[in-house]
Order: C-alpha cells, then structure tokens, then sequence
C-alpha cells in the first residue's frame, strides 16, 4: 500500500512538473510572439508616416479662365498636410508607432507580466488599433475622392495629374493597414493568454 501510494503520489508530481514546463514554454513562446508582433507594428507605422509626412509633389496643371483663351498652365503642389484627414492620419501613425515602442519596452523590464502593467499595455493596444483604422478610412476616403472625383459636387480627380503623390500615398496606407492588423493581432494575442491563466 505504502508502495503504491508512494509511486501516485511521485507520478502526480512529475505530472506537476511536466505542467509547468509547459506553461513555461508556452508562455515564453507567446512573449517572443508578442516581441516580433510590437517590432512589426512600430516599423509600419514608422515607415507609413515617413512616406506620408515626406510625400511631395509639384505639377504644371492647365486652368481654364474662359472658353475663348487658352488654359493657363500653373504649378500646384500637393502636401500631405493640405488635408486635415492626411493630418490625421500621420499623426495617427506617429502616435502609434511611439505607443508601440513605450510598449516594447514595457514588455521587457517587466518580464515575469505583472496584472497591472499587462492590463495597461492591452488598453493601450485597444486605443492605438480604433486610432490607426479610423485613421486609415479617413485617408483612404480622400484618396478614393481624388483617384475618382466627386461629380456631385464638382470635385476633380487630382491623381491623373499627381501620380507620384498618390502611389506614394497609396503604399503608406497599405503599410499602415498592416500595422493596424498587427494591433487588432496584439490584442487577440492578449485575450488567448488571459484566458489560458484564467483556466
């Protein structure tokens, strides 16, 4: 009996042990994932907002003041700071590529993942992911207004005449949606590891 009790109680605590490792693997997996998805997402966004903030572009573009004389051929520049929805947007991403990094190095000096620090770090994830994505539908209606126009209310299409500025544009916000996927991954990612502690 004293045999036979001896190895139950021994087999209960290698199976003790053997669960530990394995929340230890997991967990140390789940961080490194969560180390390459913060890296991800501040250069995104980092790179979105250098392409936007730097976009450029200055084009001679024909005027007509009356049907009797000839278009007058002016140069006009266009800036992403000229549209308050742009603003918008590279501010969006600079905040969230700095948000990504205080982030980052929240997650390394506080290794073990104390409640307080994580909760903290998930809101702020929360935030910076409806930040980017209302900041990516505000960019891209504009840049949709100007790859097509508006006939409804007399607004040209620009981007047949800036075709730099609105490729370069166009790659920004491609970039910046993936950063915003990235976020949306962040949180979920959070979410999967509260519920496995909770369980």
């Amino acid at each position: 009996m004293e045999s036979q009790y001896g190895r139950t109680a021994d087999g209960m605590q290698n199976n003790t042990g053997v669960k530990k490792e394995n929340n230890s693997e997991t967990t140390k997996r789940g961080r490194s994932i969560e180390f390459i998805f913060r890296i991800l997402a501040m250069a995104l966004t980092l790179v979105a907002a250098i392409l936007a903030g730097t976009n450029k572009e200055t084009q001679m573009v024909p005027f007509t003041v009356s049907q009797t004389l000839p278009p007058l051929n002016i140069a006009v520049t266009a800036k992403w700071h000229y549209m308050s929805a742009f603003v918008f947007y590279v501010v969006s991403n600079a905040v969230a590529c700095s948000c990504a990094a205080i982030s980052l190095l929240f997650s390394i000096l506080s290794p073990k993942g104390e409640s307080a620090m994580t909760l903290m770090i998930i809101i702020l994830d929360v935030v910076i992911m409806g930040l980017l994505f209302s900041a990516n539908g505000a960019a891209a209606s504009i840049g949709v207004i100007g790859l097509k126009g508006n006939s409804h209310v007399q607004w040209r299409k620009v981007c047949n005449d800036f075709h730099k500025f609105c490729n370069i544009m166009l790659v920004s916000g491609a970039l910046s949606l993936l950063g915003s996927c990235v976020f949306l991954l962040l949180v979920v990612l959070s979410i999967l590891n509260i519920y496995k502690k909770s369980r």
